[in-house]
């Protein structure tokens, strides 16, 4: 035998014991009650920071999303509401940009950290279902979600609905768990905040209601004062943004009936249906890559035994089914209420429901989680992450390549915003007050002019309240028409309506991005002068 097939046999076994002490000293870590919490936060700060870089990359020949733009202009005044939907998230945006730069690199960070916080309460929730270990497999199951990093890059609503519905739900299995006055305080507040978000929300809160009362220790729980103060506390703390609904005529529920209500069964029965599909799809990446880290042993050709017989004392079964009914009922009841109440469902709108799907997974007492197996799917999370980012360039330029010209993605709205406001700078020597122009083309001007002006919509009925037409008539504004939208018609009888007066003039804006063009595009301006 050769001294290197010696040596190579010498070296196999050391191999193998060096992963395993590796996968105990991370077992350890997440055991530990004292550094568990240091390693979870470690670990979503990590996440948070690996995953701002790759969009950074992965968007910058584009720019911010238009759901930003807007959050950012409607932190710009702190409301009780902004006409679509309750105020917490502009609220959120607006202290954020207190603390950093009106930059596209701070709004990925903005969603990132926003998923980061979320990651920290989903581990604090797992914690009163699963021990330890398991919780932090969940922790690295949710970093391989992709709602959790590629289609994290905007934050909206929804996004922000990955912090306030796991609280929530937190809030909810601690009150269950103690039954006391104060654990039903902090349900309703959870709830409340939860509400500010966004109104879908209730779809959660409901589930949250029909698991109370399916329970087999229901009674315990609705005899005890928690669900009940629960209640009385979020319709407190709710109050005044009941009082800003009437004041402004429901205009929310305005817009959910005028925007999402249909007629047309096959379209209804196609999007329950793609939703249901994209939500899988979703689904699948973290469920698949969990499943091959609990089986995969290093280096030997069969793998573990993922599932056995007998009690877990791993779980604690009565919180497990709490999660098992949340979330059967969030993932059944939005596609079958809009099946049957004619409703417009976003594919979107399950990005913040399945987050409870990994624990509801791992509370399976069949399941068992070795050592090994938080070591195989955090090495399997970082080695993604890292090739991503590595990748991120070339992919932004291939991207750049096939599809610069395709859709609205890389049409120069930023350019357009300094142009215009060094126009109105020219003419006017003062600030930029107010932008009209339909959200799309609004909102990331208002994000990009260095005058941040309030953008006010044509003709629609749920307005902001960050501005109004007659502030708009008496300040001045620059109207703004997209040549070539299909809302141009409107667009102009708008502006011929109450911009009859204006300087008309046309603009076109193009962005280079790594030597390549994108799309042209033109524009027709309408400067309105503040009122003598």
């Amino acid at each position: 035998m050769s001294s290197t097939s010696v040596s190579s046999a010498a070296a196999r076994p050391k191999r193998i014991p060096s992963l395993r002490r590796l996968a105990a000293w991370l077992a350890s870590l997440a055991s530990d009650p004292k550094t568990g919490l240091w390693l979870v936060t470690g670990f979503a700060a990590v996440h948070a920071v690996l995953w701002t870089l790759i969009l950074v990359n992965l968007k910058a020949g584009q720019d911010v999303h238009m759901d930003v733009a807007e959050a950012y202009a409607w932190g710009q005044k702190f409301l009780l509401g902004y006409g679509k939907h309750p105020p917490l998230s502009g609220w959120v945006a607006g202290v954020w940009f207190m603390l950093f730069p009106v930059t596209d690199w701070a709004t990925y960070a903005l969603a990132m950290a926003t998923l980061g916080c979320g990651l920290l309460i989903c581990w604090l929730l797992a914690l009163r279902v699963v021990d330890r270990r398991r919780a932090f497999f969940v922790v690295v199951m949710l970093a391989l979600y992709p709602i959790f990093n590629f289609k994290g890059f905007k934050y909206n609503p929804d996004l922000l609905q990955l912090v306030t519905l796991p609280l929530m739900v937190l809030a909810y299995l601690d009150a269950f768990e103690k039954r006391s006055i104060k654990s039903g305080v902090w349900l309703g507040l959870a709830g409340a905040l939860a509400l500010m978000t966004k109104y879908w929300v209730l779809t959660m809160i409901g589930a949250v209601g029909l698991a109370a009362l399916i329970h087999p220790a229901r009674l315990q729980f609705l005899r005890s004062p928690a669900p009940w103060v629960a209640i009385a506390t979020l319709v407190v703390v709710m109050l005044p943004h009941l009082m800003w609904l009437k004041q402004v005529n429901f205009v929310p529920l305005t817009y959910a009936g005028d925007t999402y209500s249909l007629t047309d069964r096959a379209m209804i029965d196609d999007l329950a249906l793609g939703y249901v599909l994209h939500n899988l799809a979703l689904l699948a990446l973290p469920v698949l890559l969990g499943a091959i880290a609990l089986g995969w042993r290093p280096l030997r050709l069969t793998p573990f035994p993922a599932l056995a017989r007998g009690t877990n004392s791993g779980v604690n079964l009565s919180q497990a089914f709490n999660v098992w009914i949340v979330q059967a009922v969030v993932a059944i009841g939005p596609p079958l209420g809009a099946l049957l109440f004619h409703i417009y469902i976003k594919t979107d709108w399950g990005i913040s429901l399945f987050f409870l799907m990994p624990l509801a997974l791992i509370a399976i007492p069949a399941v068992r989680v070795r050592k090994i197996a938080l070591l195989n799917l955090t090495a399997t999370w970082l080695v993604i992450s890292l090739v991503v980012l590595a990748v991120s360039p070339r992919i932004v330029a291939y991207e750049m390549n096939v599809k610069r010209t395709a859709g609205a993605t890389y049409r120069a709205r930023s350019e357009l915003a300094r142009e215009l406001t060094e126009a109105w700078h020219t003419r006017f020597y003062s600030r930029w007050p107010v932008v009209a122009a339909y959200t799309d083309t609004g909102q990331p001007v208002t994000f990009y002019s260095p005058d941040h002006p309030a953008p006010l919509t044509p003709d629609e009925p749920w307005s902001s309240g960050l501005t109004s037409l007659d502030e708009a008539k008496r300040s001045g504004f620059i109207g703004i028409c997209e040549v070539g939208d299909w809302k141009l018609e409107k667009c102009e009888a708008w502006m011929k309506a109450h911009a009859a007066n204006a300087e008309r003039m046309v603009m076109t804006t193009r962005r280079y991005f790594l030597g390549m063009p994108g799309p042209a595009t033109a524009w027709n301006i309408f400067i309105v002068p503040p009122a003598k």
